[in-house]
This record gives structure tokens, C-alpha cells and sequence, in this order.
């Protein structure tokens, strides 16, 4: 009577997760591909061809598939040193160090490449200073080179959290036994760590890769002649100048097909790659001496420099004063005034929508991470490989067929402010799935069977026993949600309306106009509101680091 019960109430759970991801993301996406293969209502390749006869649209893609995949190997390069030397190398200051990984990781990109402007642009300080005081010409940050760093420097901490978590979990007696056998130094790490962190590894780099791919800001802002998908995607559905949303739609097909078979790939070489590993002696940080200590500090603080610098500048530049477009000597408040006056509505609007996707996020991801983890069978995997989809599809491609799905009668959500929160809910959804399933997956199953066997209801065991020892899995799942709902753009820049408008697109739209003072103020109170959740966050749970 007992499995009855429980098969009943997570059936119809289930069936309600099912038909949400069925209606709100699986719908649109049919939809889009509806719009693109029936453009006129008629069966047709026209977009499709078009793509394919034109070498501005295809070599649009190439563009693409050359920075998402040099931004990927970049960040993996970069970032697996770097878990590596603070897992087993006494940093200074490596707590403070670990927090400013993570506070760079937070911030939009597109402020990032704002900030890059401002700083190596051709009128740019640092440009300014070698090219006056110098006589040296800079290469500046447009095209391909600054999207690059940009992108690197913004993504690289999401593998570095990913592959810190990961060398936690590896043991110190191989490490050992290695070293006895003459493997040591940078080698050590290449044969013997690198292979059996592979399969992390490779799900950070598939989440740098998606998010290079799904990028808008940067590379509108700094690519110019450089034109990635999302910029031609955006471009084609809104222009101005005619848009061509059946031709949007085309190119939007595509990208999901080679984004999910990228994914596909990404789960089968680290399904073949995963190792087991029980860490009895966990890896430990040790004091180094010499060369190696002194290389492993500079390293890691060229890193922290490279990657904090630009959101210091942007505060800095928010308390200079300005005169119409341009800042001249001396400090004021003035661009926090003039922020507050135009664009106040964009602040409470951001966190009015953000809240709103919150609460639907939670909800939906304990009760979607309990039916999966606790109620294996045929519906439940269908749910849990629905609640990756939102991993594979770009922001701006969601936009799109949201749009394209919801524009009319009897669902007709575009321009409304719900359209807006669902949009942010159903992609950070799976980060609060994800954190909430780990730690549900550490929690015996025996205490609900004790709590059933006693005569308490389902219900009853849920709510007192497992949902609160869910808790910090949930709430280090929602602070990655919140954080990352706060810096969208690339959706939202398609949903939005002057009613809508959130702080990213207020900051976007006043670097597009020149606005500088502006958009550094706007920057620099999104910057504040991060920095306060997750100083939160470490209050609540004592941790330093956001599991993912």
C-alpha cells in the first residue's frame, strides 16, 4: 500500500515535470524548426539554402566554432593549473584567492568586454599610456583576440570549480606511488591526475562551451567585423532593416543539432573515462620551497589580476565625473544620480523578474531532483534528460522560439513579463537540479523508509526528513541560479520591453549609446548585489566555494 502511494503521488509529479518541459521549452523548439522548414506555410529549404549559398553566413559559423573552441581549450589550460597549484601548493591569501575565482566568474561577460573597452580600446587607458608616454602602439581589444580574453578569463573559473571539486575526491597514495616511480613535477599532472579528473573536466569544458557559444554581449560589443551566431541570429530576427525570423529560425536548427551532438560526444568519452575513486587519504596542500614555490605564486596571481581587473576598473570609473559622453577629472556620484533617474525601473524590474524565477526554480528542482534520484524508472530518466536541454540550447535560440511559440492566441505571452521569468527559470533551472540531486544522492534512504514504517504520510517524511537535509544542495543550487538570472542577456535582450527591461539590458543599451558613467554605475551595483549574495551564502553555510 505503501509503494502504491508513493508511485502515485511522484507519477503525477513526474507527469507535471513532463508536460512543463513539454509546453514551455520542447513546444517552442518545435515550433522554431515548424518556422523554419514551413516559412511561407509551405514545405521548404529556401533558409537552409540561403545559409548554405552565402560565405557571410556560413563563415559566421566558422567564426563561432573557432572562438567557442579556442575559448574552451584556453580556459581548460588555464583553469586546471590552477585547481591543481591551490589543491597542493600552499598559496598566500589562497582563501581570499578562491573568492575572487569565483566573483569574476559572476559578472556578465559583456560588462567584462565593456571594461576591456575601456582599458585597451583605442581610447583606451592602458592604450593611452603606452601609446603617449611610450611611443608603443597596443593591439587593441576588438575582433577575434578580444573575445578571446574576454571570454577566458570570464569562463575559466567555471571549469576551476569544477576540476577544484574533483581533485578533493582524488587519492594521495597514487600521487605518492607515482612519485616513487619517478613521475613528478608538470608530469605528474598530465599522466597520472589529468586522466582520472578526465570526465570533469570534460563537463567544465562542455559548460564553457555552450556558454561561449551562447554568448551575445561580447562579441557584440567588441567583434566588429568578427560576427559570431548569436550576433547573426539577433540580427536576422530584428533587424531593422528587414527581419527574417524563418531565416533565424533555419540557422537556430542548426546550432542545436551540432550543440547537441557536441553534448553527446562530451557523455561518451567521459562514460569511457570515469574512474571510481575512494579517497581515503584525500590530496594535501603542502609547502613548497624555492623556484617552484615562487612560479606557482606568480601564476596563480597574474591569473587573479587579469581576471579581477576589469570589474575593479568599472567601479573605479563609476565615481568619476563625467561631461555629457566622456569622464573628466575629479570624482562624483553623479552616475549613480543619472542611474537612478533613468533607468531606477531596470533595478526593481531585475529583481522582481529574478525573485519570481527563483521561487519556480526551487520549487521545481526539489521535486524534480527527488523524483529522479529517489523514483528511478522510464519517466523520470525522460525527466532528467529533458532538464538538460537548457545546457544545450543558446539563450538567444530560446528567445527565438519562445517567440515564435508564444506570439499569438491562445498562449500569447510575448511582451509580457512572464515570458521573461520563464525564460530565466527554464535555463538556470538545471544548475538547482544539479546540486540539489549530489547532495540527495549523499542522503541513506533508510531514514524516509523509518519515518514511512512508523506511520508517517508521505508527505510528512518529505517535508521533515529529506527536503531539509536537501537544503544546502538547494541552496547552493539557487545561489548559482539567482547569480546567474541577474547577468542574462542573451535571452532576455530578444524578450524585453521598456516595461521588462532588466540591469543588463539597461547597461548593455548605455554602452551602445556611450553612456559610460552610466553603465559603470548600473555595473557596479550589479556587482555589489553578487558580491552580497555569496558573502550571504558563505555566512549561512560557512563554505568558500559554490558546488556545481
Amino acid at each position: 500500500m505503501i509503494e502504491k502511494q508513493k508511485r502515485d503521488m511522484w507519477t503525477f509529479i513526474t507527469l507535471g515535470a513532463l508536460l512543463i518541459y513539454a509546453i514551455f521549452l520542447l513546444y517552442p523548439l518545435l515550433a522554431m524548426l515548424a518556422k523554419s522548414i514551413f516559412p511561407s506555410g509551405t514545405l521548404g529549404i529556401a533558409s537552409f539554402a540561403k545559409f548554405f549559398s552565402s560565405k557571410f553566413y556560413y563563415g559566421t559559423v566558422i567564426n563561432s566554432m573557432f572562438v567557442t573552441f579556442s575559448v574552451t581549450i584556453c580556459a581548460v589550460f588555464l583553469a586546471v593549473p590552477i585547481a591543481y597549484i591551490l589543491n597542493t601548493i600552499k598559496i598566500k591569501f589562497a582563501s581570499t584567492i578562491q573568492i575572487l575565482i569565483l566573483l569574476s566568474s559572476v559578472s556578465a561577460p559583456f560588462i567584462g568586454a565593456y571594461a576591456w573597452i575601456l582599458l585597451l580600446g583605442r581610447s583606451g587607458v592602458i592604450t593611452l599610456f603606452f601609446k603617449n608616454t611610450l611611443g608603443i602602439q597596443t593591439p587593441d581589444i576588438y575582433g577575434f583576440t578580444g573575445i578571446l580574453i574576454v571570454l577566458t578569463l570570464q569562463l575559466c573559473p567555471l571549469v576551476y570549480m569544477y576540476v577544484s571539486g574533483a581533485l578533493k575526491t582524488v587519492d594521495s597514495s597514487l600521487i605518492e606511488a607515482s612519485e616513487s616511480m619517478g613521475c613528478t613535477g608538470i608530469r605528474k599532472m598530465f599522466v597520472i591526475v589529468g586522466p582520472l579528473i578526465l570526465p570533469t573536466i570534460l563537463a567544465g569544458g562542455l559548460l564553457v562551451f555552450m556558454r561561449a557559444l551562447a554568448d551575445f554581449g561580447t562579441p557584440m560589443l567588441i567583434g566588429e567585423g568578427f560576427r559570431t551566431i548569436p550576433v547573426l541570429i539577433f540580427t536576422e530576427f530584428i533587424s531593422e532593416m528587414g527581419e527574417d525570423d524563418s531565416f533565424a529560425a533555419a540557422i537556430s536548427v542548426m546550432v542545436v543539432i551540432f550543440a547537441t551532438s557536441i553534448f553527446l560526444i562530451q557523455k561518451l568519452i567521459a562514460k569511457r573515462k570515469a574512474y571510481s575513486m575512494s579517497s581515503l587519504r584525500p590530496m594535501q596542500i603542502k609547502e613548497e620551497k624555492g623556484l617552484k614555490n615562487i612560479l606557482a605564486h606568480l601564476f596563480v596571481y597574474a591569473y587573479i589580476v587579469l581576471a579581477i581587473m576589469p570589474q575593479l576598473y568599472v567601479i573605479y570609473t563609476s565615481f568619476l565625473k563625467t561631461s555629457g559622453k566622456i569622464f573628466v577629472k575629479g570624482y562624483s556620484l553623479q552616475s549613480y544620480v543619472i542611474a537612478f533617474s533613468k533607468v531606477g525601473d531596470a533595478i526593481t524590474n531585475t529583481f522582481i523578474l529574478a525573485f519570481s524565477a527563483l521561487i519556480i526554480i526551487i520549487v521545481l528542482a526539489i521535486l524534480i531532483a527527488y523524483a529522479t534520484v529517489r523514483r528511478p524508472n522510464t519517466m523520470t530518466n525522460l525527466l532528467d534528460v529533458s532538464t538538460m536541454f537548457p545546457y544545450i540550447v543558446p539563450g538567444s535560440i530560446l528567445g527565438i522560439a519562445l517567440l515564435t511559440a508564444f506570439n499569438k492566441q491562445p498562449l500569447m505571452l510575448s511582451g509580457t513579463a512572464f515570458i521573461m521569468i520563464l525564460s530565466f527559470a527554464i535555463r538556470r533551472l538545471p544548475y538547482t537540479i544539479r546540486s540539489s540531486s549530489a547532495i540527495l544522492h549523499q542522503i541513506s534512504i533508510s531514514s524516509e523508509e523509518a519515518a514511512i514504517s512508523l506511520g508517517a504520510s508521505q508527505i510528512k517524511t518529505f517535508t521533515k526528513i529529506t527536503l531539509p537535509a536537501m537544503l544546502p544542495g538547494v541552496l547552493s543550487g539557487a545561489v548559482l541560479s539567482w547569480l546567474s538570472i541577474l547577468t542574462e542577456l542573451s535571452t532576455s535582450i530578444l524578450l524585453y520591453t521598456i516595461a521588462t527591461r532588466t540591469m543588463t539590458i539597461a547597461i548593455y543599451t548605455e554602452v551602445l549609446r556611450g553612456n559610460y558613467g552610466t553603465a559603470a554605475a548600473l555595473s557596479s551595483i550589479l556587482t555589489v548585489i553578487t558580491v552580497a549574495t555569496l558573502l550571504l551564502f558563505f555566512k549561512l553555510t560557512g563554505k568558500k566555494e559554490l558546488s556545481m
